[in-house]
């Protein structure tokens, strides 16, 4: 990694599609710390004391700190995600969809314009929604003109924030929208490790904690890095077939089935089910309801530690395969190499071929599935017995490790690219 880097600062295009990246993610962390006009920020320091806040530390976690904080960036691009994983789903539903997905970059840029338009909507009723609801008590003036600026303005940052995303997409290394979330995470690291290490010097936590945090973290890292990188290969071969005087074909090549196909977004369904009625909770303080979620569904409550972990694994399993299933479509790449003269060894063209590789992505699926819920789970299980607010770390790690790589593999593709251009010139 560090090789590729140094070779990337050399050339003068990467350096400055660096720099570039660079400069944007700064400009993110600026705005991540200018304040919502018109806020009382002690009232809001005391709404964020607990160290369970549901969904919220959810939010905050996408965001880098902005939505505790009520930053103009308190949405995040969590609308964006939304809108982004909406119109995935209805490119199932709906033949319009679909049809746009399959007219290549035409479709795209109509379903990137359409994702644009969901994006303002959802941050619309969003900042309406924390305005009037969650925050409405640390607002000081109580008019409507005051909660429209405000939403207002929480919209224009999470449209700020996809225009940056997509400028990096642009003029910059790796995938935009997630360099965000990657910058929001990495930037609370300071305050994570400063947090650990105040625990250890008033005596609330031992050395010998600290080393097995250390441990599991590097753990679970390295094992992060294995699922990420690793793929199934399904060999493909290429029939001879003769057009005009020309001969095409003949070659092998494999079909790489990865083993996360779904990535981060099993995770981020689950949490958001489990932690939804946590969330509520904090609007009915003191009745049998709170009473209820704090003791059996709260991951600090008695029995409910292990019911949170339970459930936490069953829907990550569940999503994980419904994900990879919008994802991945057997018949769709079965009738693609039907039509360019390929086959799977020993598998015959057609409905044996969809079959195989439904079979064999329900396999690796298993492992991807387990792998996540073993990431979202123990974290969970560590902060009941340790004392340590690692609730959404896995998550955090999977996240800022996932986009690494893919920002990694992003750059030693342009390295290969300009190699290939020198070349040919």
């Amino acid at each position: 990694m560090f090789k590729t880097i140094s070779q990337a600062l050399k050339v003068k295009e990467i350096r400055g599609k660096m720099i570039f990246t660079l400069l944007m993610l700064v400009v993110f962390r600026i705005g991540s710390n200018i304040p919502v006009p018109g806020i009382n920020r002690e009232y809001l320091a005391q709404m964020f004391s607990g160290d369970n806040m549901g969904l919220f530390e959810l939010f905050n976690l996408f965001s880098g700190g902005a939505f505790n904080n009520f930053t103009i960036f308190a949405l995040s691009i969590t609308p964006y995600i939304t809108a982004s994983i909406i119109v995935q789903l209805l490119t199932i539903a709906f033949p319009y969809f679909e049809r746009l997905a399959k007219e290549g970059m035409e479709g795209r840029k109509k379903m990137a314009q359409i994702t644009r338009y969901m994006t303002i909507v959802l941050a619309l009723i969003q900042g309406l929604g924390l305005t009037v609801g969650l925050f409405k008590q640390t607002i000081v003036d109580q008019s409507w003109f005051t909660f429209i600026v405000i939403t207002l303005i929480l919209t224009a940052g999470t449209a700020f924030l996809m225009w940056l995303g997509e400028q990096i997409n642009e003029y910059g290394i790796g995938n935009g929208i997630s360099l965000l979330i990657f910058g929001g995470i990495v930037a609370r690291i300071p305050s994570g490790i400063a947090s650990v290490w105040n625990k250890y010097q008033e005596g609330t936590m031992s050395i010998i904690t600290l080393l097995l945090f250390v441990i599991f973290a590097i753990l679970v890292i390295v094992g992060i890095i294995e699922i990420q990188q690793g793929t199934r290969r399904i060999p493909v071969q290429y029939a001879k077939r003769v057009v005009g005087k020309k001969m095409y074909g003949g070659q092998s090549t494999h079909i790489p089935l990865k083993v996360n196909q779904a990535g981060v977004i099993p995770i981020i369904f689950a949490l958001s089910i489990l932690q939804f009625p946590l969330t509520i909770m904090y609007f009915f303080p003191n009745t049998p309801f709170y009473e209820f979620c704090e003791k059996y569904l709260s991951p600090g409550g008695s029995p409910g530690v292990w019911v949170y972990a339970v459930l936490n694994v069953l829907l990550i399993i569940f999503f994980n395969y419904f994900y990879t299933a919008v994802t991945f479509n057997p018949v769709e790449v079965a009738q693609n190499m039907k039509a360019n003269g390929g086959f799977i060894p020993g598998i015959r063209p057609g409905r044996p071929t969809v079959d195989y590789l439904s079979k064999v992505m329900s396999r690796i699926s298993i492992v991807g599935a387990i792998f996540l819920a073993v990431i979202a789970t123990l974290p969970t299980i560590i902060s009941q017995y340790t004392g340590l607010n690692v609730h959404f770390g896995g998550t955090s790690l999977l996240i800022a490790v996932g986009v690494a790589l893919d920002t990694m593999r992003q750059l030693e593709n342009q390295m290969v690219m300009r190699n290939y251009q020198g070349f040919l010139k």
